[in-house]
């Protein structure tokens, strides 16, 4: 959320390991011994050198707005918000959670939810998280209810995905303005982030197909950044003592490179950023700069159910999913599915987006059966993934 343009949708990647952040792409040193405790917040340099909390917390609560990166399926970055959150709200209570899962359109659905009109699931379906997120609404619902607990403005800061298709298709200039949502051209991005960008685009298998395409790709994530930027700005306005609390994957957060740069060309200088750091990750591999401060987490052994599939962005008008590659050995392969098949149905419910794969893969008991619904050139395959029993 969680959208072409996205840094992780241009990624061929298997989907075992989608979505996860590029800050656990590596494994830790098993020789080392992990950097710091859990619950210790660090400097984010290669030194990591251990921050007192509540002195970290008082700064926070005293910027304009705080951003908070996470991997949107990691339960332990939420649970990581969710605490944040309310040592900020103790400190500073006229506060505000800007969310990158909901378009500026739901904006009246959040305030109902706030207020107290809506039930869970109405708030669900009528913010059709389903659709427009994706990912496991229960991550999710502890910050909703503390935002409903103390009737806290929760900002939608995202706008529709086809806008950011349009432009990472098209390019600004040939987007209307009358479809761009109200959003402002962004401000050109500093070179460190172009070469972030540069290196998740050349992952994907047309970027040689057309010279324009990186341009629009970086066009794309920077109306990405700005919209959400602009949000908390508007929020901000006419308010000099208030806090905006921001929940956005940390590709928006990282280097202050996405939404921190937008939001100080809009006049908001005061802006923090915090990150998580897997405890198994060496200290030394920590990026200078990648935050105001990283929190220490050991996130849960328990490993996530893999199909063993590479998934590409097809063709707009394909309703399905098109596999890229199959890993030897794997579910996919066990099950029959090959490169170049669409997957249009898992379970029964259209495959129109990677998080409906995901979820049912994650969600799926051991030793039990998928069935999934392809198109393999004209023809129409039932197939079945057998997942293996629990050891």
């Amino acid at each position: 959320m969680p959208r072409a343009p996205h840094l992780n949708r241009m990624r061929p990647l298997l989907l075992a390991a989608a979505l996860l952040p590029l800050l656990t792409a590596c494994a830790g040193d098993p020789a080392q011994a992990g950097c710091g405790q859990p619950g210790e917040w660090r400097a984010a340099t290669p030194a990591a050198a251990p921050l007192p909390a509540a002195a970290l917390i008082d700064d926070m609560a005293r910027r304009q707005a705080v951003l908070l990166g996470e991997a949107h399926d990691s339960a332990e970055d939420h649970r990581w918000q969710l605490h944040t959150l309310a040592q900020l709200h103790a400190r500073q209570p006229r506060l505000a959670i800007g969310f990158e899962m909901f378009p500026r359109r739901l904006q009246g659905v959040l305030d109902q939810w706030v207020a107290g009109a809506l039930t869970e699931r109405e708030f669900l379906e009528r913010a059709e998280w389903e659709a427009v997120w994706g990912f496991a609404a229960r991550d999710y619902l502890p910050l909703f209810h503390f935002a409903r607990m103390h009737r806290l403005p929760m900002l939608a800061l995202n706008v529709e995905r086809e806008l950011t298709d349009a432009v990472g298709r098209q390019g600004w200039d040939a987007v209307p303005e009358s479809r761009r949502e109200g959003v402002s051209r962004p401000a050109a991005p500093a070179p460190e982030y172009r070469r972030e960008l540069r290196a998740v685009f050349d992952h994907h298998p047309e970027k040689d197909k057309d010279p324009l395409a990186f341009a629009r790709f970086v066009e794309a994530q920077t109306l990405w950044d700005r919209a959400m930027a602009e949000g908390i700005a508007a929020h901000l306005r006419g308010r000099p003592d208030a806090l905006v609390v921001a929940i956005l994957g940390a590709g928006h957060v990282r280097h202050g490179h996405g939404v921190a740069h937008q939001l100080k060309a809009l006049g908001v200088e005061r802006v923090g950023a915090l990150l998580t750091w897997p405890r198994a990750e060496s200290c030394a591999a920590i990026p200078p700069g990648l935050a105001d401060a990283l929190l220490v987490v050991q996130p849960p052994p328990e490993k996530p159910l893999r199909i063993g599939v590479s998934i590409v962005s097809g063709k707009a008008a394909e309703p399905g999913l098109r596999v890229a590659e199959v890993a030897p050995g794997g579910i996919a392969e066990q099950a029959g599915i090959k490169a170049g098949d669409l997957i249009v149905a898992v379970a029964g419910q259209p495959a129109r987006r990677l998080q409906t794969l995901r979820n049912a893969v994650q969600n799926q008991p051991p030793g039990t059966w998928l069935p999934l619904r392809l198109k393999r050139g004209d023809a129409e395959i039932e197939l079945v993934a057998r997942f293996p029993a629990a050891p």
